[in-house]
């Protein structure tokens, strides 16, 4: 357990407890498997690990899969496009992500309400405030009661708004975008836009017809859901998991304090951190097991500090310049202790898993569960190679 210093009587959490209980909560904790999972439906995995980030629809479906026993990345499809109990939309970072969507106001509340960072775009590709509201607008308006594909969308835009609206002048993926594109996923924060079913393989857009919480309620409830998934944080990680200021970051976390909604913890290197008001608990036994994680999974993005979870070798072999999701990872003993890649041909897998060390026969043996797991949750039939991956990153 947590232990706390008499003269101080803070909570001190080492990595290896955080760790765990990080593993836990979102039943990734190697003792979890073979156990009966809470989540029975896609909608909790969602929820516990705050948005599967599904920019790669598949890579999302594994991320949900591997977290509730039994589900396949049918349920999740099922539950996106016919029981809409998942949404597709922009969430942290601006990115594409899938939310639950009983929770989507909370979430629209929040992400509208972090400030804007500086844009990466030119003074003659940018927009004034009154464009981006008649931008968001003209959205939110042409994708009621519709589906529209993004260049359909495009058209509704530029003729709601005028011709300055359909200026290309934004760089894509080999061309030029016109200069609304700039706001889409600020018109996913505000509720305005959401993914529809693909038309054939084009991507199609909608309005989810959801009213935003109050920014400040919504930003309070943000802020603890990511200290109970993922604490102790400080400021700086939860600026980094969102893409926010770290002095705003700073000043919603001093708030929170100041209320006695988390309370200040001593967490490993990092000094002062947070949790969530009388959530101090934390596991005394160390993760012991063997774990696969997709690209981009939750997990390994917002679990912090990131030198700890990628330690040694595993800092630069499964990290992308220190941005975490570019490789699938293997997990040893709750750290990244190696790389692995999937190759779907029809219903076959072929799965490689590159160890930074060699696994014992007990790991191996561990391996091959995982890999039937990863198969199970895909719908296929996995074949297990251990050895060098030599695909790069998000490959």
């Amino acid at each position: 357990m947590t232990k706390r210093s008499p003269a101080t009587a803070t909570a001190t959490v080492t990595w290896a407890g955080a760790n765990a209980r990080r593993l836990a909560r979102q039943q990734l904790h190697p003792d979890t498997v073979g156990t009966a999972s809470p989540f029975t439906a896609p909608g909790g995995a969602v929820a516990a690990m705050l948005g599967a980030h599904a920019q790669v629809l598949s890579a999302a479906e594994l991320s949900v899969g591997l977290r509730a026993e039994g589900l396949t990345r049918t349920d999740v499809r099922t539950a996106l496009w016919t029981d809409r109990t998942l949404v597709k939309t922009f969430g942290p970072r601006g990115t594409v992500h899938l939310l639950p969507a009983a929770d989507l106001p909370r979430w629209t509340g929040a992400l509208s309400a972090v400030p804007a960072g500086s844009t990466p775009f030119s003074k003659d590709a940018g927009m004034t405030p009154d464009q981006v509201e008649e931008v968001v607008a003209a959205v939110a308006a042409a994708l009621t009661g519709t589906e529209l594909t993004i260049d359909e969308l495009s058209e509704e835009v530029v003729a709601r708004t005028g011709p300055w609206a359909g200026d290309l002048v934004m760089p894509g993926f080999q061309a030029m975008w016109p200069r609304w594109r700039q706001v889409l996923h600020l018109a996913g924060h505000r509720g305005a836009l959401a993914y529809a079913p693909n038309r054939g393989r084009r991507a199609t857009y909608t309005n989810p017809g959801c009213t935003p919480l109050p920014g400040p309620g919504a930003l309070a409830a943000l802020i603890e859901r990511y200290l109970y998934a993922y604490g102790p944080a400080t400021p700086a990680h939860f600026a980094r998991w969102l893409a926010a200021p770290r002095p705003w970051a700073a000043g919603q976390f001093a708030a929170l304090a100041a209320s006695g909604a988390i309370e200040e913890v001593t967490f490993a290197d990092e000094g002062t951190a947070w949790v969530v008001a009388g959530d101090t608990d934390f596991p005394d036994t160390p993760v012991r097991g063997v774990r696969l994680l997709p690209y981009f999974d939750a997990f390994t993005i917002a679990s912090q500090p990131r030198e700890k979870l990628f330690p040694g070798a595993a800092y630069e072999r499964a990290l992308a310049g220190g941005q975490a999701g570019n490789f699938p990872v293997l997990l040893v003993d709750g750290t990244v202790a190696g790389v692995w890649h999937q190759h779907r041909s029809g219903r076959r897998i072929a799965v490689t898993v590159e160890p930074l060390k060699p696994l014992p026969a007990a790991g191996l043996r561990a391996l091959e569960e995982q890999v039937e797991r990863v198969a199970a949750v895909m719908e296929g039939t996995a074949e297990l190679t251990v050895g060098p991956v030599t695909v790069g990153p998000h490959a």
